[in-house]
């Protein structure tokens, strides 16, 4: 029964997005202090949540500046202002931030060292190494760096977002006779931030250093006739968010490219300096970006870890890493040569990524584009990567004067410049490319081909929780489906009628969509299993999602529990609903789980009688997902797939126990301890599905 007395507009039901984000970066960091994975992954997690941090700022940090700025202190459903938001993220950062440098400097460090990887620091320095650096610095950094000395004719300059910079405090006068107090100097940013030393100098193992500590050693040579007295690293993060009012532009591209030019120089939202920068340093740069203390952070190493992870990529030791694999092929695609749309229309074919390759969907697209009988292809595109078989398949196309359509997503954060480029490509080979809906960002992930077949026309479908990205379907968790399915594929051509054209949203047969029925559809499915357990009858949901934040969902998930359905919830980062209150949520349970790859499917199941309505969607349960974007959302109807999706899509992120947490309903996600050997999902559908 549902208990009434819970007031669910209460704040105290819902945990803060921006903390729960934090939370997650807090795992990620918790996966580089695990003794259990190999060492360089370790490093590896570590870097990963560097530069988490980094896109928390960018983007979160500097949507709550904003909001405070403009007076907006309306609090969300959590009840917390922008300002109280601000002052605990300070707190769990500086707590982090902490972590991450103490175990780089007392775990990781020594334990790569042990292993013959070595960080040398200038005091480590022999002769020999010593001269080598003096000699890559004079030939590879001399003739890139330009200081710049502070006086009221060199005023502080503009500085990049997250580019390494160095403050160096000066004595003495420079030719002219000017008494310079400080001068700037940036690090180029087209050399790395580590470098490789050679063998006849560096002696056995891996031996590096850092380009700070080059810069550092050498600045005195920038001040000839000067001393250098002090020098300290800093790093400026800035707002990142794209600042286009798009019912206000005429040309959506044009005004994207425009932004993108200043994004770099946004407002200031953090500053990092070493743990020696002394006060009067800091001080004087707080106030050049116009930030406050509680906006400095103070780190004992480099300030930026991201830049280590080419340290991962470049040793070649496979002992330290991961073990490598070859991903699968469904049974029925592994014939040579094969026809795809023959398999396809013997039946709907279900693809998990990475554990299954991605080939086949760029094999059919490819084949689609020298197929005859193929009339026209559409397809969306949120981010794809560089010299994409996927882009070149639809050129192709176009070439072969097919009807191509691309709906190409400008504002897919940090790929905005790349997908611009795709856009000017694509239409130069004669694609139709269109750029979605103005105020709604394209994010469903769907390709569509039409071809004739005798007197008929079939379309062939392809959707999926990823991206068409032919890298990242290698580390990122995905599930596609195949399918010629007439339902499916009269849904995906009205999608696209209402992406290209103008018009009423159109009803769809079998797929939900945003931002018009995905919300209202998983309303009524949840509240549906609700009726159920309050008719006494068997009631359960399982969902997998990156994020949960949308308030009204939120708010059936409890009435649902309150009514007896049993809900179990596999949210890999954000969630805002607080599992196991007695009498409002105990029914619920909410793990995340972290491991090798990116957990990024997005699966529900409702048991529906025992019917397991199953869906797999481009859509997070999260408010910009469901009303603010167009996604898809597609049931998987075969019952053999369906049984598929819930056995390795969701059971076994529900029982095994290795890279997971628990969410408790004080807000707190602890790691959840299995009896004996920990068991991996992921190791095991890598065991399952791929070849080890």
């Amino acid at each position: 029964m549902t208990d009434e007395s819970f007031d669910l507009t209460q704040p105290e039901y819902y945990l803060n997005r921006d903390l729960s984000m934090l939370e997650f970066n807090r795992r990620v960091f918790e996966m580089a202090a695990d003794d259990s994975l190999p060492l360089l992954e370790r490093l590896r997690f570590l870097c990963i949540s560097s530069s988490n941090m980094d896109e928390f700022f960018e983007v979160r940090v500097a949507v709550q500046k904003q909001r405070i700025a403009l007076g907006q202190m309306r609090p969300a459903a959590d009840g917390m202002t922008p300002t109280e938001i601000l002052a605990q993220v300070r707190e769990r950062v500086s707590t982090i931030v902490a972590g991450q440098y103490g175990l780089l400097n007392d775990n990781l460090l020594p334990a790569l060292e042990a292993e013959n990887i070595r960080f040398l620091r200038r005091r480590e320095w022999t002769e020999a190494q010593s001269q080598w650096i003096r000699r890559f610095f004079r030939r590879e950094l001399l003739p890139l760096l330009t200081p710049i000395g502070l006086d009221p004719a060199h005023p502080f300059p503009r500085l990049l977002n997250k580019i390494l910079n160095f403050i160096v405090a000066l004595e003495g006068k420079d030719a002219f006779g000017r008494d310079v107090k400080y001068a700037i100097v940036q690090a180029p940013r087209t050399l790395s931030r580590v470098i490789r030393l050679p063998e006849d100098v560096a002696g056995s193992g891996h031996n590096y250093v850092f380009l700070s500590s080059i810069i550092h050693a050498h600045v005195g040579d920038l001040f000839p006739g000067m001393e250098a007295s002090v020098c300290h690293q800093f790093r400026v993060t800035r707002n990142s968010e794209l600042l286009v009012d798009e019912d206000e532009v005429d040309d959506l591209k044009k005004a994207v490219a425009s932004e993108l030019l200043e994004r770099g120089y946004n407002e200031a939202v953090r500053l990092e300096v070493s743990t020696q920068c002394p006060e009067e340093l800091s001080d004087f740069l707080l106030h050049q970006f116009g930030l406050n203390r509680d906006d400095l952070y103070r780190v004992t190493g480099p300030v930026n870890l991201y830049r280590l992870a080419a340290v991962c990529d470049d040793v070649d030791r496979p002992d330290l890493k991961f073990s490598p694999f070859v991903a699968g092929v469904p049974p029925r695609l592994q014939v040579e040569e094969a026809d795809m749309f023959s398999l396809i229309r013997e039946g709907d074919v279900l693809l998990h990524h990475p554990f299954q390759s991605f080939a086949p969907v760029v094999e059919l697209l490819s084949q689609a584009a020298s197929d005859p009988d193929v009339l026209a292809i559409k397809q969306t595109l949120y981010r794809v990567d560089t010299d994409s078989p996927i882009v070149d398949a639809l050129v192709r196309a176009a070439s072969a004067h097919k009807e191509v359509v691309a709906v190409i997503e400008l504002r897919a954060r940090f790929n905005e410049e790349d997908n611009i480029g795709l856009a000017e490509r694509l239409s130069a080979a004669g694609v139709q490319v269109v750029y979605g809906v103005v105020g709604y960002k394209t994010h469903g992930k769907m390709m569509l081909i039409v071809r004739r077949e005798g007197r008929s026309m079939r379309r062939y479908v392809h959707l999926g929780t990823g991206n068409y990205h032919t890298i990242t379907s290698r580390f990122y968790t995905d599930l596609g489906l195949l399918s010629c399915d007439p339902d499916l594929g009269e849904d995906m051509h009205k999608i696209f009628q209402q992406l290209t054209g103008l018009g009423k949203a159109i009803r769809l047969k079998a797929m939900l969509s945003g931002p018009f029925t995905l919300h209202k559809g998983l309303i009524e499915r949840i509240r549906h299993e609700a009726e159920l357990a309050a008719a006494g009858e068997d009631a359960k949901i399982i969902a997998k999602m990156n994020g949960l934040e949308e308030p009204e969902i939120i708010r059936e998930l409890y009435l649902a529990s309150q009514a007896g359905v049993k809900i179990d919830l596999v949210v890999r980062g954000i969630c805002c609903l607080r599992p196991g209150v007695k009498g409002l949520s105990e029914n619920i349970r909410v793990r995340s789980v972290l491991g090798r790859f990116l957990e990024h499917s997005r699966v529900f199941c409702f048991h529906n009688g025992g019917e397991q309505d199953v869906f797999c969607a481009s859509a997070d349960w999260m408010t910009r997902n469901l009303l603010r974007r167009v996604e898809t959302c597609f049931p998987v109807r075969d019952e053999q797939l369906k049984r598929e999706v819930i056995a390795q899509g969701l059971r076994p992120y529900l029982t095994h126990t290795a890279g997971t947490w628990k969410l408790h309903h004080d807000g707190c996600y602890r790691r959840v301890d299995g009896r004996g050997e920990p068991k991996s999902a992921q190791q095991t559908l890598l065991a399952k599905l791929a070849k080890v």
